[in-house]
């Protein structure tokens, strides 16, 4: 999981210097840090949900032979899917949400200054 939000935060560290010009007219034009936070991490968590998804039936299938070779069985409940969804989505909002509001805060004037 550190290796993974490393990895989101080197994304998220280039795509805000890519949109920092967008990020400052934005900001002129009245955006709030609300705003931009969410305009920057829903593609992150988007692909988040994407991969949870994928990732859960597979892990379902994997675990529901792995444990088929013990004596006393359980059941896989669907409920630990969610927890687990709801934990990534959470660490990878977190992680994304550092590095957009650091630029969501940041002066617009020395974005616009360099042009």
């Amino acid at each position: 999981m550190f290796i993974s939000c490393l990895g989101l935060l080197g994304l998220i560290s280039l795509l805000t210097l890519q949109r920092t010009k967008e990020i400052g007219i934005r900001k002129v034009l009245g955006a709030s840090i609300t705003n931009i936070t969410t305009l920057l991490s829903a593609d992150f968590l988007k692909l988040v949900l994407i991969a949870v998804i994928i990732a859960s039936p597979l892990a379902w299938f994997m675990m529901s032979k792995y444990l088929q070779n013990f004596a006393y069985r359980i059941d896989i409940q669907w409920w630990i899917f969610a927890v687990t969804a709801a934990i990534a989505l959470l660490i990878a909002f977190v992680t994304v949400s550092f590095q957009s509001v650091k630029a969501a805060m940041a002066n617009p004037i020395n974005s616009l200054r360099n042009e």
